[in-house]
């Protein structure tokens, strides 16, 4: 039994001092603990046994460390006195006063319930009540002993308590410690709320519970959440930051009071629940005052709503409350109108990225929060003998980029973003990333990425708990995988992984072919553009062919776009950038009809391209993006692209605005010329350029070259430049290292201010965009002073090369094919604008090159009117009729050189 002594007393005793405070806990029904008034940390708290009276013990639990030991039941009526006493006192404010104290330090005293000692008595209510009796012995020698004893004959006579009749067994609590199978017990009360008394705080995040009516002492995870803890070192607890103040918050409101609990979950047999008291939800307040965060290997299991949470931990974060206080939002130094705001989607990049234009008119990469595009796994992602198509070769990823696709493109969506995650370098495993913004996008009120997660298309990222870049909707993320994976969709499933076998013949002539026909019977066929390359030039993707094809518009001729290739740096024509945005905006990612008519000597096809009834090269036309082709004229949509074409030419807007209407022709008097003289000499021709003009080497000083190069490299190799230590101008001339890693003479024609440098080999006419460190100076031994350059420009003499780009490619290319790099036989006929005009044999045949590429219908001829010239033009022009007649190349349409061939490009 529980007992408090009285020892006797002589003499006269200074008056007890009276103190208060509020009651923390009951320990039994004559032991409470009182917390006093807190001075700038933890209140002070003082054990005060009631004195005089005693009332049966509790049970208590066998030490872990005393394997032999034995757990000790209840007394008869000791569990009733404590509830007693817990129902009236906890947190409740009282008076007492310490009559004495033991050498042990305990205290002994009379409790008051209220601010003075007028209020309750404590000990006459337990004595009263029948669950505590005086102690044994003492005398009733003072007016408080002689009231405890008349009470106690009264609960005597009434029989009430411990005095009633029996031996009080029925209040000896049946406690179980401990659970043998954890889960089969919270799966048994199937979530609903059961009566239980908080026995201990652990701290702000864990308790110790009586479960009622049963005694189950069970220890409870709040769901959801995480308070700072107390981390044992040695032999001491040191506390995290806040874990004191998160465990007083949680003591003060829960410790012995009657709660519900809602055993929600068990997990790693530790028992997850929720603890709801008639004031609150202590999870919801520890997270609002900020003294718990969310935690994601819990939340799910939360029953009231993980939304509730997510928004109590952000009221604290916003406002910096405790463990939040050098809290920095991910999206702090973003103005409100760039964390939310409406977008129009222009393409899907990948499973988890999209580029949107925003009101501006400026473009925007946005990857969803939080998820994963599938990838590969396992010896497929080791594979590397072949050349990966992600699109295609990774499992699911066509079918996640389709489902965006056909959900997003064209439409405006609503995005918030979430985080910005920084560029971060590579390393051995990860490629390096530029600065990345995540973002939750939704439309309709669907947010695209949990639609994406619920389909099994892709996966959601799991984060360390302190980091707080994660989507806003995270919650729902995780539950929509959950449900992906419970009903086994996309990823997630069983079944095979679909395989997207597709055909890429872009570039391929063989195989583009062996398309040809069939295209062509077809007439429309439906097509998804993957890719814009330029205004007019497209890569498409046909599903019923399951091909992919490169595809050029009929009828028009486009802005040339810049060149970025190794040694054919060129900038674009004007408007060819407003021509290829057009293009994206207008099909890029959409399902379209294509006519495929013919296709060119690279395996690309060309035809007509239809979107929602607008074709689209009537549409570039239409926007003064393009002009219309010679080839059109054959075509059924000719009146629609010439209507079009005047209506732009009437506005002299892009690339009419600066057009002219060309004046009348005036025929200029013929002067009397000298014969023609053919007076050929061989020449090394060493470079073919885009306009079809070509640099050669005499012959004759061929031998004076190879040794200037040869004594030039044995002096640069003696005496190695020292890199960087040359700075480029414009017009110098130095020596350059070429892809063979050999030093050539050239001169700088440019130099960018990113760094690169246009540099011409003066020997050989080629054109190259180097880094500075490739560049030398050249030694004054072997200047042009010592040898003038070797490569001479020239063009082909009586030939009009065709302004049609894919034309005028085709006759570059033959020539490419039959001369480059060869010696042959050159006349110069004349000088011209320039450079000379000439004519090249062949070195072996005495072909003449020029008239057979008119003969190939490759190039048209010039008129000349000239007499010395007349026999060769008259040649040419017979070699140009033949061509005709045989649709070659330029004529496979027919003659297009007609009344208006001005307008096409071309003049007569």
């Amino acid at each position: 039994m529980a007992s408090a002594a009285n020892p006797g007393q002589g003499g006269s005793a200074p008056p007890p001092v009276v103190q208060r405070g509020i009651v923390k806990m009951v320990l039994s029904g004559c032991a409470i603990i009182v917390r006093g008034q807190p001075r700038g940390g933890p209140p002070p708290e003082r054990q005060i046994n009631l004195s005089n009276i005693r009332a049966g013990s509790l049970a208590r639990r066998a030490a872990a460390s005393q394997p032999d030991g034995r757990d000790t039941p209840d007394e008869p009526w000791g569990f009733p006195a404590r509830e007693f006493l817990r129902k009236k006192l906890i947190g409740k404010e009282v008076c007492f006063t310490v009559e004495y104290k033991t050498p042990q330090g305990r205290e002994y005293g009379m409790v008051y319930l209220g601010k003075d000692t007028s209020g309750e008595n404590i000990a006459e209510s337990l004595v009263a009540e029948g669950l505590a009796s005086r102690r044994e012995g003492i005398r009733a020698n003072n007016p408080e002993q002689a009231r405890l004893a008349e009470l106690e004959e009264q609960a005597r006579g009434a029989r009430r308590g411990m005095w009633s009749e029996g031996s009080g067994s029925h209040t000896v609590r049946d406690i179980k410690y401990s659970l043998d199978n954890p889960r089969h017990f919270v799966d048994s009360l199937h979530q609903k709320p059961v009566n239980a008394i908080i026995e201990h705080v652990r701290d702000g995040s864990v308790v110790r519970a009586l479960l009622l009516p049963d005694y189950y002492l069970v220890t409870v995870m709040l769901s959801g959440i995480k308070c700072p803890t107390f981390k044992r070192e040695a032999d001491s607890e040191v506390p995290e930051p806040f874990a004191a103040e998160a465990k007083f918050f949680t003591e003060s409101r829960l410790l012995q009071r009657d709660v519900q609990i809602v055993l929600e979950s068990c997990h790693n047999q530790n028992i997850l629940g929720t603890i709801l008291h008639p004031n609150g939800n202590i999870t919801e307040l520890l997270l609002r005052e900020g003294f718990a965060r969310c935690v994601d290997w819990s939340i799910a299991v939360y029953t009231r709503g993980a939304d509730k949470l997510r928004a109590a931990e952000r009221f604290a974060k916003e406002r910096k409350l405790r463990i939040w206080r050098d809290y920095v939002a991910p999206t702090a130094n973003l103005d409100q109108k760039d964390k939310q705001f409406v977008a129009k989607v222009m393409q899907v990049l990948n499973a988890d990225a999209i580029v949107v234009k925003l009101n501006s008119g400026d473009y925007k990469t946005i990857h969803l929060s939080s998820i994963r595009p599938p990838r590969l796994e396992g010896d497929s992602a080791q594979d590397k003998n072949r050349k990966l198509r992600p699109l295609y070769d990774i499992p699911y990823m066509f079918e996640a980029r389709e489902f965006l696709r056909k959900k997003l493109i064209g439409k405006k969506v609503n995005v918030s973003v979430d985080y910005i995650r920084p560029a971060s370098s590579a390393t051995e495993t990860v490629p390096a990333f530029s600065e990345r913004t995540c973002a939750t996008v939704s439309i309709g009120g669907i947010n695209i990425a949990e639609a994406l997660v619920s389909k099994g298309l892709a996966t959601v990222l799991r984060y360390r708990q302190d980091d707080d870049q994660r989507s806003a909707h995270y919650d729902e993320l995780l539950a929509a995988e959950a449900r992906a994976i419970k009903n086994g969709k996309g990823l997630h499933s069983k079944k095979e992984v679909p395989i997207h076998r597709v055909a890429d013949i872009s570039g391929d002539t063989q195989k583009a072919k062996q398309f040809l026909p069939f295209l062509q019977r077809a007439g429309r066929s439906e097509a998804v553009v993957e890719y814009v390359f330029s205004g007019s030039r497209l890569k498409l993707f046909l599903p019923k062919e399951t091909c992919l094809i490169t595809f050029l518009l009929a009828g028009i001729e486009c802005p040339r776009g810049a060149r970025n290739a190794p040694g054919l740096a060129q900038e674009g024509e004007p408007f060819s950038e407003e021509a290829t945005l057009f293009t994206k905006e207008l099909v890029m990612q959409r399902e379209v009809e294509v006519e495929v008519e013919s296709m060119d000597k690279a395996g690309n096809f060309i035809g007509w391209l239809h979107i929602e009834g607008v074709n689209l090269s009537v549409a570039l036309v239409e926007q003064a993006l393009s002009r219309v082709h010679f080839t059109a004229e054959r075509s059924p949509y000719c009146k629609a692209l010439l209507a079009a074409q005047d209506a732009a030419r009437q506005r002299r807007e892009k690339v009419w605005s600066h057009y002219e209407e060309a004046p009348a022709e005036e025929v200029a008097p013929v002067q009397e010329e000298k014969e023609r003289t053919a007076n050929y000499k061989p020449v090394f021709v060493t470079e073919i350029t885009d306009d079809l003009h070509f640099y050669v080497q005499d012959v004759e000083t061929g031998a004076q070259l190879e040794k200037l190069m040869e004594n030039m490299r044995a002096e640069v190799g003696a005496h190695p430049p020292v890199e960087g230590s040359y700075a480029p101008r414009r017009g110098d001339f130095c020596i350059a290292k070429f892809v063979d890693g050999e030093w050539y003479r050239a001169r700088v024609e440019k130099v960018e201010s990113g760094g690169k440098v246009h540099i011409f080999y003066i020997d050989y006419g080629n054109k190259e965009a180097l880094p500075p460190s490739r560049l030398a100076p050249l030694p004054a031994a072997f200047s042009p002073r010592v040898l003038p350059p070797q490569a001479t420009e020239y063009s082909f003499a009586f030939i009009q090369v065709p302004q049609d780009e894919e034309a005028r490619a085709d006759a570059v290319d033959s020539v490419v094919r039959d001369i480059q790099n060869t010696q042959c036989l050159l006349n110069v006929e004349q000088a011209g604008p320039g450079c000379p005009l000439a004519t090249l044999q062949f070195a072996d045949s005495k072909g003449d090159v020029g008239l057979g590429l008119v003969k190939e219908g490759l190039v048209m001829v010039e008129p000349r009117k000239e007499r010395q010239f007349q026999k060769v033009i008259t040649e040419y022009l017979n070699a140009q009729e033949a061509a005709k007649s045989a649709r070659l190349n330029l004529w496979r349409y027919g003659d297009f050189r007609a009344d208006d061939a001005d307008e096409f490009g071309y003049s007569r």
